[in-house]
């Protein structure tokens, strides 16, 4: 499944990748997300739960951030494991400067499913991670006013 879309966070791009960079705000933002650990250079042990329609999973796994452009962007690695199947990921994450405190994020991507959460088929799973991505850049925003005021 192909995962791509683009938000403008209204801050400077060195806010936001502050924000992006650090392990405590990232939990927050990524959707689902209740812990992250540390693990070794920009790679961290993920605990998720998320709710795939009418069924509930927690999920465990690596996050691994790659190919790290300060102020430009990164790659972000995921792969994550629960009793309904496995979800990989290879997400690209950019930042462009617009105007002054006006930065647009953007991604690229893709995942894989396998188990359960592949059998329920990409409509629904779509349908999910339109709002998941919605959520994330909701939270963003939020992470952004709150570190701002």
């Amino acid at each position: 499944m192909q995962l791509s879309g683009t938000h403008t966070a209204k801050a400077t791009s060195a806010k936001v990748w502050q924000v992006l960079m650090n392990t405590n705000t990232l939990a927050r933002i990524i959707p689902g997300i209740s812990k992250l650990e540390k693990t070794g250079e920009n790679s961290y042990k993920s605990f998720s739960e998320i709710k795939l329609g009418p069924i509930n999973s927690t999920f465990s796994g690596n996050l691994q951030m790659e190919n790290i452009d300060t102020e430009k962007g990164f790659t972000l690695k995921v792969q994550q494991n629960s009793k309904m199947g496995n979800a990989s990921a290879s997400i690209k994450i950019g930042l462009s400067n617009l105007i002054e405190n006006a930065v647009e994020v953007n991604f690229d991507g893709e995942v894989k499913l396998s188990g359960l959460m592949a059998t329920m088929g990409n409509r629904v799973v779509g349908s999910i991670s339109n709002t998941l991505t919605r959520q994330f850049f909701e939270n963003l925003d939020r992470e952004l006013s709150v570190q701002s005021g």
